[in-house]
C-alpha cells in the first residue's frame, strides 16, 4: 500500500488567465475550497465519490481519469452527475495516463468522456486534456 505524501501531492497551480486557475493534484483528495470556480485536474477515478467530493467545492471544471470506465460506467459515474450541477466534467483514458498521477493526466492523457456541460463548452474526445484546457479558458469558459 502507498502511502500518500501529502507536500508532494499539493495541488500544484499550473496555469492562470482569463479568471480561471487550473490546479494538477494527484487526488483529488487535495482539493479544497482555494479551488472553488476554477480547473482541477486529478489522477483520481471519476466514479461518485470524485464527483461528489469535486462537487462541495464549487469547482468549475474537473478532469479526473476514466479507470478503464468499468461496470454500468462506475469509473465516469461522478463527472456524469457534477453535470446536473453545471461542472464541466471530463475524463481521460487509462491507457493514456497514470490513475493517481495527476501530472501525468496532465501532461499526456487524452479525453475519453465529457459529460454535456464539457460537451457543450467544446471539450472534444480525443484530444490531449491540457490542449482543451486551454482552449476552454482561451474561449472563457462561463
Amino acid at each position: 500500500m502507498r502511502i500518500v505524501d501529502t507536500e508532494a501531492s499539493a495541488p500544484e497551480l499550473v496555469h492562470a488567465a482569463n479568471g480561471l486557475r487550473v490546479w494538477v493534484m494527484d487526488s483529488i483528495a487535495f482539493a479544497s475550497a482555494a479551488q472553488a470556480g476554477d480547473v482541477i485536474v486529478t489522477g483520481s477515478h471519476g466514479g461518485t465519490s470524485a464527483g461528489e467530493y469535486a462537487a462541495g467545492f464549487g469547482v468549475r471544471v474537473v478532469v479526473c481519469n476514466d479507470a478503464g470506465i468499468g461496470k454500468n460506467k462506475a469509473g465516469v459515474a461522478g463527472l456524469a452527475a457534477i453535470d446536473a450541477q453545471s461542472i464541466a466534467g471530463i475524463a481521460v483514458g487509462h491507457d493514456s495516463s497514470r490513475i493517481g498521477d495527476g501530472a501525468d493526466v496532465w501532461e499526456s492523457g487524452i479525453v475519453t468522456y465529457v459529460n454535456k456541460t464539457a460537451g457543450i463548452a467544446g471539450v472534444r474526445v480525443g484530444e490531449p486534456v491540457s490542449q482543451e484546457i486551454m482552449t476552454l479558458i482561451e474561449r472563457g469558459l462561463h
